[in-house]
């Protein structure tokens, strides 16, 4: 079952919570071991998790862009 838009938003915000800067660097990882599975809907959720990642963080400090 697909996570709704708020959940991946959820997901974004937890990662970069967890990661800060290194976030993109977590979800590329991630996408890359669900690929090497082969598990497909994975993937296709963590890249749906990293375009959300990207619009969060502020790449300048690692932290979210808002401050929730």
């Amino acid at each position: 079952m697909p996570l709704t838009d708020w959940e991946l938003w959820a997901c974004a915000q937890q990662v970069i919570k967890q990661y800060g800067a290194r976030a993109p660097v977590h979800v590329a990882g991630r996408i890359g071991e669900l690929a090497t599975a082969g598990d497909l809907d994975g993937v296709q959720t963590w890249k749906a998790i990293a375009e959300r990642v990207d619009q969060l963080i502020d790449y300048r400090t690692g932290r979210p862009l808002s401050k929730q």
